[in-house]
């Protein structure tokens, strides 16, 4: 599928969509890593659409991608919260309004910097009616997780040098104690980013990734169907 637009405040905001051959399925917003809106999370709402679902990722960078994790690092921080929760609003409304759509619910996924903008999507749109964050990055402060009125699913490595295993504990009982319906699962002796098959950070691991997929596609499933 091209890249296409979708209205935001009066303007057209970039992104990637991918719909299934069956023409119709559950909705589901996909989150960029610091990378910016590259071929792998491209991939990934491919393979969601393969597995029956309409996913959109929005373009957070406008355009703006690289391999450089300093560059992305600085991407990320340059990154305004304001505009990327403007754009993942916009996002669940276009897709919830989309022809394609199932539905009224929306599911967001994400991973690293995504995997905090997913939890932070279900926080600025009520239609976010299931939560994919895989080892959960967040630069810029937090969202109001009581605002959160979705199931969450995390997946984290227990070798991860960004999101260290307590760190993500803590994070499932600050959910927890939101209100938030939250299971993390965590994979034994994974990195950061080992869903990532372009394996950048050397930490990618085939068998965990497609656990962790399976699991995440169920979960969709479940919670929009």
């Amino acid at each position: 599928m091209p890249d296409i637009t979708y209205p935001l405040n009066g303007h057209e905001a970039p992104g990637y969509l991918a719909v299934p051959e069956a023409g119709s399925g559950p909705a589901v917003v996909v989150l960029q890593e610091w990378w910016g809106l590259e071929d792998h999370i491209k991939s990934v709402c491919d393979r969601l659409a393969g597995a029956g679902f309409v996913a959109l990722a929005p373009d957070l960078y406008r355009g703006e991608t690289t391999t450089e994790p300093s560059e992305a690092e600085q991407k990320m921080m340059a990154m305004s919260m304001d505009q990327a929760e403007q754009d993942m609003r916009a996002a669940v409304d276009y897709l919830s309004a989309h022809e394609a759509s199932q539905g009224e619910g929306v599911g967001s996924l994400g991973f690293c910097l995504g995997g905090g903008l997913s939890v932070w999507a279900a926080t600025a749109n009520q239609k976010v009616d299931a939560v994919v964050t895989y080892y959960y990055v967040m630069p810029h402060g937090k969202p109001d997780f009581s605002k959160i009125d979705a199931p969450v699913l995390g997946h984290f490595g227990t070798a991860d040098d960004f999101v260290p295993v307590d760190d993500a504990k803590g994070l499932e009982q600050e959910l927890r104690d939101a209100g938030v319906r939250v299971e993390f699962e965590f994979y034994e002796g994974d990195g950061h980013a080992f869903f990532n098959d372009t394996d950048r950070l050397g930490t990618y691991d085939r068998q965990a990734a497609e656990r962790s997929w399976e699991r995440s596609v169920e979960f969709l499933r479940s919670n929009l169907g």
